[in-house]
């Protein structure tokens, strides 16, 4: 017997007739369709009114329990129930309160939780209308306490839905959802991090707060992102400037909950998204569509760059331009770290220190490099030279109207808000743009918290808004004054904060001020007599790298070798450079002002590793139009660069902080402790092959591999190409001196491509340029096609054991050279070096190459 029961919009749901057990439940249209067996003594759970919303393979289906559940493909991938949409409120808001939510979940002396608050669920829910064939649901939810809400769900493309959940009563202080995922699954994003790439058993600021356990006191959450992603596939961004937390499977292993102190704006509501993909690695494209792609840095900042953390003065400056060029070490960028000029913020140089700055940056641009300055948007109170500033700015009202404590160690934040300060502060930018500045490394600017107890830090803007949402919004404003100054076309700005959004203003990510040493963020470290709980050192660098690419942001590039008690020993400095080599940015620099090239008692370094990392820097930026080709394909497909093994592979069920892909085709596994000479690497399914020695390993499964100094644990797929600038590129700026600086502005040259012989694989690069490799039985076939810039010939830089057996193009055989400059200069031909590789070019245009092995 087969009864049909019409899906009401409105009212509680029907009664049942009694059934021996619950039946099949399955929606058509707008009706139930359920089957009754023909006996039966017991009853029927409810059945409640149903609706769905599809989004391509997407669907979020949901009724007036209430609940909700998002489907990809039929899979349920995350559950709200009925206790998921929940309203924290309390007797009376007041908008002298600080309404934290992380303190709800993290307590501490100075914040005591509101006495009258309750959480309340909905009792009772209904739709607002029969869906009439739009992509919009309205439910309707009592919470009675005379407090009821409005949950709005809309379908905004395929795969991604946008939800609102709007209070009203007026006593709502805080919002909070408790979806439910797989108790198996790994949980990526919530932007950077520096313990830990999965966030499983994890609670997350989205805010800055005090934190007397770390040797900083506070919680590093210089990057906190709303954003969410699970590996079965599913992401949710929750779009709201206000303190908020994450609580992510903590004390349950499938409950999520995020919370959010809304206050008196709670009526506004809680806009939220949800996403869905076959594969979790493609959930921060829906991200970017909802708040917006990123601007791509300079070509150039993508590094190497190298800085000071003091210079002595000009001729130090110039000095490393020429040393760096002297010693032969790949190098685009230099930038000037504070102090120069003759107070925070005088826009000027310090006249015995740099007394021509013009014949300076004419240096640098002549040797081919670009160059930045740091900054931050304060004005010295201390300080005399900024007076006239200073009074300027107080005069024509460009500080807050309303502020409250800074926290950096010269004053009032310039108010970006007001367009009028924009403006002013951009024109006395102006003198450096003019002098040929092309980027700037941008500092604190973190002042604004919502407070550090139960009683707001006020601060008023002139665009209206307070502390409660310009805690995050401030670094929008803050990065979009520097960006607008700059080339459209890119340039480099290096930020230690951020928010969602900010990807817009093409900002790199730094990590701000990492231990100098292998410590693991929150490990005891005792030095010289005292104790501290570190930071982090470099294990937390690369997770913070890895942490913010899913979360939105990805180009990242750490102060390499450390910041916080250097210098850093050799073997620090050595192991941290053979990783940014292998980064979206690679940036050397440290507090006690460690280069390379110069060895000290303290730090140890030497002549080998100054050899060794010639090899790293030059590998980086010949890994040019592999990184580039990624960085335009996020445009389209969102997809992070760098990319944890875990979130990458999910199929794997392992999530290391210390193994990860660069691109596709390229598995990092760098050594991230002392003394260690070997390490354990998970390699997914499978062959890959060592970067530097050819030895091939199978997956899945871990291997044993050898890691002496020196020598990165980089792998390349079976199949990949992985495509490289000539061996000899220093720089990709201009420069007038091309017998000294070879550079990539100047001639992009012969492109080289490595690969594995003897597999199939295809590339596609950033001009246009496509390479390929085809492989049956015995025989590959080579074929390269030139784009728009890398349009001088390709040589193939095959791993192959043993010399080709035969090789011809157009069925002519190729030319074997004595050596690699002959093949360079040669239109086509080949060499085997008799131990590991195969190099094979190819002329210009499009051309193939048939190899017989």
């Amino acid at each position: 017997m087969v009864a049909m029961l019409n899906a009401e919009a409105t009212g509680s749901p029907r009664a049942a007739a009694p059934v021996r057990r619950p039946a099949p439940v399955r929606l058509i249209g707008t009706a139930l369709l359920i089957a009754l067996p023909a006996c039966s003594d017991e009853t029927l759970a409810p059945v409640y009114p149903t609706r769905q919303l599809e989004a391509g393979n997407s669907t979020i289906i949901i009724d007036t329990k209430p609940s909700l559940r998002l489907q990809r493909d039929g899979e349920t991938l995350l559950t709200f129930d009925e206790h998921s949409f929940q309203l924290g409120v309390v007797d009376t808001l007041s908008d002298e309160t600080n309404y934290d939510p992380y303190r709800l979940y993290v307590p501490h002396v100075a914040y005591q939780p509101p006495d009258d608050l309750a959480w309340l669920s909905p009792s009772a829910a209904q739709f607002a209308a029969e869906n009439d064939g739009t992509a919009v649901l309205t439910l309707q939810l009592d919470y009675r306490a005379g407090q009821s809400a409005t949950l709005t769900v809309s379908v905004e493309d395929d795969g991604r839905f946008a939800l609102l959940l709007s209070p009203s009563g007026g006593r709502t202080a805080f919002i909070r959802l408790r979806p439910r995922g797989s108790s198996s699954e790994g949980f990526y994003g919530l932007g950077e991090h520096f313990d830990d790439v999965n966030q499983r058993g994890k609670v997350r600021a989205m805010q800055l707060e005090t934190d007397s356990s770390l040797e900083s006191l506070y919680n590093e959450a210089h990057v906190p992102i709303p954003l969410l992603i699970g590996t079965s596939g599913w992401g949710w961004f929750v779009e709201s400037p206000y303190p908020g937390v994450f609580s992510v499977a903590v004390d349950d292993d499938r409950l999520i909950e995020a919370a959010f102190g809304t206050g008196v704006a709670s009526e506004q509501g809680l806009p939220f998204h949800l996403f869905a993909e076959d594969h979790p690695l493609d959930v921060t494209r829906h991200y970017y569509d909802v708040t917006g792609y990123p601007k791509l840095p300079a070509r150039w900042a993508l590094g190497p760059w190298i800085w000071r953390d003091e210079n002595d003065d000009q001729a130090q400056v110039e000095s490393d331009l020429d040393t760096i060029r002297d010693l032969d070490l790949a190098t685009t960028g230099y930038w000037i770290d504070r102090p120069y000029a003759t107070a925070v913020n005088t826009f000027d140089f310090v006249a015995d220190q740099f007394p021509d700055p013009t014949a300076m940056f004419d240096k640098l641009h002549n040797l081919g490099f670009h160059t930045a300055l740091w900054h931050t948007p304060y004005l010295d109170e201390d300080h005399s030279a900024t007076a006239a500033l200073r009074t300027e700015a107080e005069t024509q009202g460009y500080y807050p109207p309303v502020t409250g404590l800074p926290l950096n160690g010269w004053g009032l934040p310039v108010d970006l808000t007001n367009p009028d300060a924009v403006d002013w502060w951009q024109q006395q930018l102006s003198g450096y743009i003019d002098l040929g500045v092309a980027g700037f490394k941008l500092d604190y600017g973190e002042d604004i918290v919502p407070g550090l107890s139960n009683t707001r830090l006020r601060w008023r803007f002139a665009d209206g808004s307070d502390e409660r949402t310009m805690h995050s919004q401030f670094q929008r404003y803050y990065h979009r004054t520097y960006a607008e100054l700059l080339p459209d076309s890119g340039a480099f700005l290096l930020c230690r904060a951020a928010t969602y959004g900010d990807q817009q203003n093409g900002i790199i990510i730094w990590p701000g001020d990492l231990d100098a040493n292998f410590a693991a963020h929150g490990e005891q470290i005792e030095e010289e007599g005292k104790t501290y709980t570190a930071v982090g050192g470099l294990p937390a660098s690369i997770i913070a790298g890895l942490s913010l690419g899913p979360s939105g942001f990805p180009f990242y590039g750490a102060d390499t070798g450390g910041y916080r008690h250097s210098p850093p020993d050799k073997e620090t400095f050595w192991r941290w450079f053979e990783q940014t080599a292998l980064s979206t940015v690679m940036q050397v620099g440290t507090s006690s002002n460690d280069v390379a090239w110069e060895p000290t008692p303290e730090n140890g370094f030497d002549q080998p590793m100054l050899d060794s990392y010639r090899v790293y820097a030059r590998l980086h930026l010949r890994l040019f139009p592999y990184l580039w080709s990624y960085s335009t394909r996020l445009l389209s497909d969102g997809r992070p660069i760098q990319r944890a093994l875990g979130l990458a592979h999910p199929e794997l069920g392992v999530h290391p902080n210390d193994t990860y892909l660069l691109g596709d085709e390229l598995l990092v596994a760098p050594v991230v402790g002392r003394g260690l000479t070997s390490r354990t690497v998970m390699f997914p399914s499978g062959s890959w092959f060592h970067w530097f020695t050819g030895e091939a390993f199978e997956g899945p499964g871990e291997h044993e591999v050898a890691a002496p100094l020196g020598r990165l644990p980089l792998f390349i797929r079976a199949g990949g190409l992985v495509p490289l600038l000539r061996p000899t590129i220093d720089s990709l700026a201009p420069t007038t001196e091309p017998d000294r600086v070879d550079s990539y502005d100047d001639q992009p040259g012969v492109l080289y491509v490595r690969a594995v012989a003897g597999t199939s694989g295809a590339f596609e690069l950033f001009d246009g340029g496509r390479l390929e490799q085809q492989t049956q039985n015995d025989v590959s076939t080579l074929g390269s096609s030139s784009g728009s810039e890398l349009n001088g010939g390709a040589i193939f830089e095959l791993l192959a054991a043993a010399p080709p057996t035969g090789l011809t193009m157009a069925d002519t055989p190729l030319t074997e050279h004595d050596d690699l400059d002959a093949l360079e200069g040669a239109t086509s031909g080949w060499l085997h070096d008799g131990q590991t590789t195969l190099w094979v070019k190819l002329p210009a245009g499009d051309a193939t190459a048939v190899i017989t092995f």
